[in-house]
Protein backbone atom coordinates (compact mmCIF):
# COMPACT_ATOMS: atom_id res chain seq x y z
CA UNK A 1 0.00 0.00 0.00
CA UNK A 2 1.53 3.27 -0.70
CA UNK A 3 2.21 6.10 2.21
CA UNK A 4 -0.62 8.59 0.97
CA UNK A 5 -1.98 10.13 3.80
CA UNK A 6 -5.48 9.22 4.62
CA UNK A 7 -8.84 10.67 5.52
CA UNK A 8 -9.56 9.85 9.19
CA UNK A 9 -13.12 9.88 9.78
CA UNK A 10 -14.31 8.76 13.30
CA UNK A 11 -17.69 6.97 13.26
CA UNK A 12 -18.89 7.98 16.96
CA UNK A 13 -21.85 9.95 19.09
CA UNK A 14 -21.43 13.67 18.47
CA UNK A 15 -21.00 15.14 22.48
CA UNK A 16 -18.74 17.16 23.86
CA UNK A 17 -16.87 14.73 25.26
CA UNK A 18 -16.58 13.74 22.22
CA UNK A 19 -15.34 16.72 20.75
CA UNK A 20 -12.78 17.64 23.39
CA UNK A 21 -11.24 13.96 22.41
CA UNK A 22 -10.98 14.58 19.20
CA UNK A 23 -9.49 18.08 19.66
CA UNK A 24 -7.31 16.53 22.38
CA UNK A 25 -6.30 13.43 20.04
CA UNK A 26 -5.46 15.73 16.92
CA UNK A 27 -2.86 18.08 18.88
CA UNK A 28 -1.26 14.89 19.62
CA UNK A 29 -1.47 13.10 15.94
CA UNK A 30 -1.12 16.42 14.02
CA UNK A 31 -3.42 14.91 11.51
CA UNK A 32 -7.45 16.35 11.11
CA UNK A 33 -9.67 13.67 12.33
CA UNK A 34 -13.48 14.16 10.85
CA UNK A 35 -16.27 12.86 13.81
CA UNK A 36 -19.23 11.95 11.88
CA UNK A 37 -22.34 10.24 13.82
CA UNK A 38 -23.49 6.68 12.43
CA UNK A 39 -26.62 8.18 10.51
CA UNK A 40 -24.73 10.24 8.45
CA UNK A 41 -23.73 8.94 4.92
CA UNK A 42 -20.02 9.60 4.81
CA UNK A 43 -18.62 11.30 1.61
CA UNK A 44 -16.08 9.13 -0.67
CA UNK A 45 -13.69 10.47 -2.37
CA UNK A 46 -12.47 7.19 -4.84
CA UNK A 47 -8.92 9.14 -5.24
CA UNK A 48 -8.16 9.66 -2.19
CA UNK A 49 -7.85 6.65 0.63
CA UNK A 50 -10.10 6.49 3.94
CA UNK A 51 -9.00 5.46 7.63
CA UNK A 52 -12.85 4.94 9.24
CA UNK A 53 -12.33 4.38 12.98
CA UNK A 54 -15.85 2.65 14.46
CA UNK A 55 -16.60 3.66 18.35
CA UNK A 56 -18.16 0.74 19.11
CA UNK A 57 -19.50 2.43 22.71
CA UNK A 58 -22.28 3.79 19.90
CA UNK A 59 -22.40 1.40 17.44
CA UNK A 60 -24.86 -1.73 16.76
CA UNK A 61 -23.64 -4.91 14.81
CA UNK A 62 -25.96 -3.88 12.09
CA UNK A 63 -24.22 -0.06 12.15
CA UNK A 64 -21.03 -1.96 11.94
CA UNK A 65 -21.79 -4.15 9.11
CA UNK A 66 -23.01 -1.68 7.37
CA UNK A 67 -19.50 -0.05 7.45
CA UNK A 68 -17.79 -3.14 6.67
CA UNK A 69 -20.11 -3.11 3.27
CA UNK A 70 -19.23 0.52 2.70
CA UNK A 71 -15.03 -0.52 2.81
CA UNK A 72 -16.08 -3.83 0.87
CA UNK A 73 -16.63 -1.37 -2.47
CA UNK A 74 -14.29 1.04 -1.85
CA UNK A 75 -10.99 -0.58 -1.97
CA UNK A 76 -8.98 2.28 -0.08
CA UNK A 77 -11.05 2.39 2.95
CA UNK A 78 -9.61 0.81 5.79
CA UNK A 79 -11.62 -0.10 8.99
CA UNK A 80 -10.65 0.10 12.85
CA UNK A 81 -12.44 -0.60 15.75
CA UNK A 82 -12.18 1.85 18.79
CA UNK A 83 -13.46 1.39 22.54
CA UNK A 84 -12.74 -2.57 22.47
CA UNK A 85 -13.14 -3.83 25.40
CA UNK A 86 -10.51 -6.87 25.53
CA UNK A 87 -8.70 -9.40 23.53
CA UNK A 88 -11.91 -11.77 23.33
CA UNK A 89 -13.85 -9.32 22.12
CA UNK A 90 -11.67 -8.64 19.46
CA UNK A 91 -11.09 -12.03 18.25
CA UNK A 92 -15.04 -11.64 18.03
CA UNK A 93 -14.60 -8.68 15.86
CA UNK A 94 -11.93 -10.06 13.69
CA UNK A 95 -14.12 -13.28 12.49
CA UNK A 96 -16.80 -11.17 11.23
CA UNK A 97 -15.14 -7.83 10.16
CA UNK A 98 -12.31 -6.64 7.72
CA UNK A 99 -10.48 -4.80 10.52
CA UNK A 100 -6.87 -3.18 9.77
CA UNK A 101 -6.84 -2.03 13.70
CA UNK A 102 -7.97 -2.61 16.81
CA UNK A 103 -7.96 0.01 20.11
CA UNK A 104 -8.93 -0.58 23.56
CA UNK A 105 -10.71 0.95 26.17
CA UNK A 106 -7.81 1.56 28.04
CA UNK A 107 -5.35 2.26 25.51
CA UNK A 108 -3.21 5.62 26.43
CA UNK A 109 -3.57 8.78 24.16
CA UNK A 110 0.25 8.61 23.11
CA UNK A 111 -0.38 4.55 22.15
CA UNK A 112 -3.90 5.53 20.12
CA UNK A 113 -1.98 8.02 18.18
CA UNK A 114 0.80 6.04 17.73
CA UNK A 115 -1.25 3.33 16.37
CA UNK A 116 -3.01 5.97 14.28
CA UNK A 117 0.10 6.89 12.51
CA UNK A 118 0.81 2.85 11.67
CA UNK A 119 -2.73 2.85 10.12
CA UNK A 120 -1.92 6.22 7.79
CA UNK A 121 1.57 4.17 7.10
CA UNK A 122 -0.58 1.36 5.80
CA UNK A 123 0.40 -0.90 8.54
CA UNK A 124 -1.87 -3.06 10.81
CA UNK A 125 -2.33 -2.26 14.37
CA UNK A 126 -2.57 -4.95 17.06
CA UNK A 127 -1.12 -6.14 19.82
CA UNK A 128 1.87 -9.13 19.50
CA UNK A 129 -0.83 -11.39 22.41
CA UNK A 130 -3.93 -10.80 19.66
CA UNK A 131 -1.87 -11.47 16.39
CA UNK A 132 -0.39 -14.29 18.18
CA UNK A 133 -3.81 -16.05 19.03
CA UNK A 134 -5.01 -15.12 15.81
CA UNK A 135 -1.97 -16.91 14.17
CA UNK A 136 -2.79 -19.50 16.20
CA UNK A 137 -6.62 -19.73 14.96
CA UNK A 138 -5.26 -19.92 11.72
CA UNK A 139 -3.47 -23.04 12.47
CA UNK A 140 -6.33 -24.08 14.12
CA UNK A 141 -8.46 -23.91 10.91
CA UNK A 142 -5.43 -25.35 8.82
CA UNK A 143 -5.74 -28.63 11.36
CA UNK A 144 -9.91 -28.15 11.10
CA UNK A 145 -9.81 -28.52 7.42
CA UNK A 146 -8.56 -31.76 7.27
CA UNK A 147 -11.15 -33.13 10.02
CA UNK A 148 -14.97 -33.76 9.08
CA UNK A 149 -17.02 -30.67 10.33
CA UNK A 150 -19.09 -31.75 13.24
CA UNK A 151 -21.11 -34.12 10.75
CA UNK A 152 -21.96 -31.76 7.94
CA UNK A 153 -22.74 -32.69 4.51
CA UNK A 154 -21.02 -31.26 1.60
CA UNK A 155 -24.25 -29.34 0.58
CA UNK A 156 -23.78 -28.14 4.14
CA UNK A 157 -20.77 -26.90 4.03
CA UNK A 158 -21.73 -24.66 0.73
CA UNK A 159 -25.11 -23.54 2.58
CA UNK A 160 -22.86 -22.04 5.33
CA UNK A 161 -20.79 -20.73 3.16
CA UNK A 162 -23.03 -18.65 1.67
CA UNK A 163 -24.18 -17.49 5.23
CA UNK A 164 -20.58 -15.98 4.83
CA UNK A 165 -21.57 -14.15 1.78
CA UNK A 166 -24.79 -12.47 3.30
CA UNK A 167 -26.84 -14.49 0.94
CA UNK A 168 -30.50 -14.70 1.82
CA UNK A 169 -32.14 -17.99 2.10
CA UNK A 170 -33.84 -17.25 -1.58
CA UNK A 171 -30.46 -16.10 -3.17
CA UNK A 172 -28.98 -19.76 -1.80
CA UNK A 173 -31.29 -21.32 -3.18
CA UNK A 174 -31.19 -19.71 -6.53
CA UNK A 175 -27.58 -20.32 -6.50
CA UNK A 176 -27.87 -23.79 -5.75
CA UNK A 177 -30.77 -25.01 -7.79
CA UNK A 178 -32.85 -25.81 -4.91
CA UNK A 179 -36.36 -25.05 -3.21
CA UNK A 180 -35.99 -22.25 -0.50
CA UNK A 181 -37.75 -25.21 1.44
CA UNK A 182 -35.02 -27.40 1.15
CA UNK A 183 -32.58 -24.51 2.39
CA UNK A 184 -34.27 -23.67 5.19
CA UNK A 185 -34.55 -27.36 6.22
CA UNK A 186 -30.49 -27.23 5.62
CA UNK A 187 -30.13 -24.41 7.76
CA UNK A 188 -32.15 -26.31 10.70
CA UNK A 189 -30.08 -29.74 10.62
CA UNK A 190 -27.22 -27.09 10.60
CA UNK A 191 -28.08 -24.82 13.55
CA UNK A 192 -28.79 -28.39 15.13
CA UNK A 193 -25.05 -29.84 14.92
CA UNK A 194 -23.15 -27.14 15.29
CA UNK A 195 -25.55 -25.75 18.06
CA UNK A 196 -26.11 -22.35 17.44
CA UNK A 197 -29.51 -20.64 17.66
CA UNK A 198 -29.12 -18.47 14.20
CA UNK A 199 -26.97 -16.93 11.02
CA UNK A 200 -25.13 -14.65 12.98
CA UNK A 201 -24.05 -17.24 14.84
CA UNK A 202 -23.52 -20.03 12.31
CA UNK A 203 -21.47 -17.76 10.19
CA UNK A 204 -19.11 -16.99 13.40
CA UNK A 205 -19.09 -20.61 14.09
CA UNK A 206 -17.39 -21.33 10.26
CA UNK A 207 -15.41 -18.72 10.68
CA UNK A 208 -13.28 -20.01 13.69
CA UNK A 209 -13.59 -23.27 12.57
CA UNK A 210 -13.50 -23.77 9.42
CA UNK A 211 -10.86 -23.38 6.76
CA UNK A 212 -10.58 -19.80 5.98
CA UNK A 213 -8.63 -16.89 6.53
CA UNK A 214 -9.93 -14.60 8.80
CA UNK A 215 -9.81 -11.02 6.61
CA UNK A 216 -7.78 -8.84 8.04
CA UNK A 217 -4.90 -11.29 7.83
CA UNK A 218 -5.17 -11.07 4.24
CA UNK A 219 -3.27 -8.24 3.74
CA UNK A 220 0.68 -8.22 4.21
CA UNK A 221 0.72 -8.23 8.24
CA UNK A 222 3.71 -5.33 8.70
CA UNK A 223 2.83 -4.37 12.79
Amino acid sequence: MDNMDRHVLLVTDINPQSKLFIEYIQQKFEHDIVAVSDSEEPKIDENQPMLVILDLDHLSEASMQRWQGIADEHEDISLAAFNVRGEDHAVELLSTLNLQGIFYRNDSIELICKGMQALQDGSLWMSRALMSRMILLLRRQQMNSYRPACGLTQRELEIIGLLGTGSTNSEIAEKLFVSEHTVKSHLYNIFRKIKVHNRLQAMNWARRNLFSVPPSFRREMKH
